[in-house]
This record gives C-alpha cells, structure tokens and sequence, in this order.
C-alpha cells in the first residue's frame, strides 16, 4: 500500500507541475496580447486564475527574464524573451516561413505559388507549392533560376533595387537582356517604364513574358526587414485557366493572405 501511495503522490506532484507549466505559458500568452502592458487583475480574469496563482506564474516568467514590470505595475514581455523570439526570427530559413503562406495560396487558387529570391540578373526559387493534385502543374523547380527582367518575382525585387533609369542601364551593362517571348521588355526605356509601374501600382505581372501560355502575379517579401524585402510572393497560373484578370482581381486576397488573414476576412 505504502508503494502505491508513493507512485500516486509522485503522479499527483507531476500533474500539479505540468498544470502549473500550462498556467505560465497561458500568462506568457495574454502578456503577447498586451504589449502596452496589463494588470494583475486583468491577467487572472484572462487566463481564469485565482490571483495568487497567476501572481507564481508572473514570477517564474520575471525570474526568467520572460516578464518586466513597468512604473505603472503593470507586466509586460521581458527583454530576454524578445532577444530570444527576435534572434529566433532572424535566423529562421525564410523558405520555411514561407512555406505555410505558399500552401494557402495555392490551395486557394487552385495554381502554383512561388517564393524567389534575386540573384544578380536572375531569380531563385526558394520554394514552390503545388496546386491541388489533378491540376496541371508548372516545371518550375527549386533551385531553379528564370531572368529577373522576365518574371513577375524578379520584376518586383528589381523595382526596390533600380530606383531610376540610370540604375536600370548599369543593371543591364553591355549584355543584352534575353527575349524570351514576344512580351519580354528588354531595352532600358521598356524596363525603366515597367519597374515604375511596379512601384506605382505596389506589385507587378508576368503577362506570358517568361514562358507563352503562362501569366503571374508577384508582390514583395518583407520576411527579415519591414523596409528591405527578401525576396518576392507570387502565383503563376496556366493562362487559358486562369487569366491575368483573374489574378489582378485576387490582388488584395492574396496580399490578406501572405499578412496571415483568411482570404475572405
């Protein structure tokens, strides 16, 4: 009897401890919510606590480093949980943040979505997902490299990168910019003229410009700097399926999407 009663106070002590884990990471939570900073009372209330107990839990997150409190009494996230979850940011693989924005979309519009990254007078594909099986699929791999000047991805990055005319004629040098199809602007007036229009209108197209019979949208990246972007979104869709129209239509579902909202929110 006396063992069993061991065993059972030592799983009673484990249970008490992992409640007691999920009761500091509620706190955590609602401090996130709350950068402005949030009162004791408020705390309890939200996370359904009894005072005291929420009061144990802000002091295990202060002892951490995870929780300051303010002039007013208020608590908020504590510096090192913020040099942590920044430094954790930075250093994530942004094709693998990406990844989940690129499923959504994908699935949503039923064609592939691409994340590239410029690379001197090309793109890289960083990352690429599929539409839903059955559909037909596009060639385009990761690792991958396209023109910059012909896709809607480089065109995007290289509007942020070429502020001017000037910018765009060094850019192109001596090389001539190859044609893809007929719809490819390769001269320094047709380029200059288009990144312009990207900057204006805040995301940019690749009207059969790279490969006939295939049209994209591409709006800009911002994963690692809110000024700098890292490299571009963007849906290609099968021209005949999806028309360019089409994809313009969806221009601010798209942009909900990659903020991380619904499509319909």
């Amino acid at each position: 009897m006396k063992t069993t009663r061991s065993a059972n106070d030592s799983e009673l002590a484990a249970e008490e401890k992992l409640v007691g884990s999920d009761r500091v990471l509620a706190v955590l939570s609602e401090l996130a919510e709350h950068p402005g900073g949030i009162g004791l009372d408020e705390i309890a209330r939200a996370v359904n606590s009894p005072k005291p107990t929420a009061h144990r839990a802000l002091a295990a997150l202060r002892r951490a480093g995870f929780a300051n409190q303010d002039g007013r009494g208020h608590y908020v996230l504590g510096d090192k949980f913020l040099r942590m979850a920044f430094a954790h940011h930075e250093a994530r693989p942004d094709h693998i943040r990406v990844q989940s924005i690129l499923q959504v979309l994908a699935d949503y519009h039923g064609e592939t979505a691409h994340y590239a990254v410029l690379d001197g007078r090309s793109v890289v594909y960083r990352s690429k997902v599929d539409p839903p099986s059955g559909a037909v699929k596009l060639t385009s791999t990761v690792g991958g490299r396209n023109p910059a000047h012909a896709t809607a991805v480089g065109k995007v990055l290289l509007a942020h990168a070429l502020p001017d005319r000037e910018a765009v004629r060094a850019w192109i040098g001596r090389a001539k910019l190859e044609r893809r199809t007929e719809h490819t602007r390769v001269t320094v007036d047709e380029l200059h003229e288009e990144l312009e229009r990207v900057r204006e209108l805040g995301y940019s197209i690749d009207d059969q410009e790279n490969e006939v019979g295939i049209n994209c949208i591409a709006v800009a990246a911002y994963l690692t700097s809110p000024t700098v972007p890292s490299g571009a979104i963007s849906v290609s869709a099968v021209a005949y399926r999806t028309p360019m129209q089409t994809l313009i239509d969806g221009l601010p579902r798209i942009q909900r999407i990659i903020a991380g909202l619904a499509p319909d929110a």
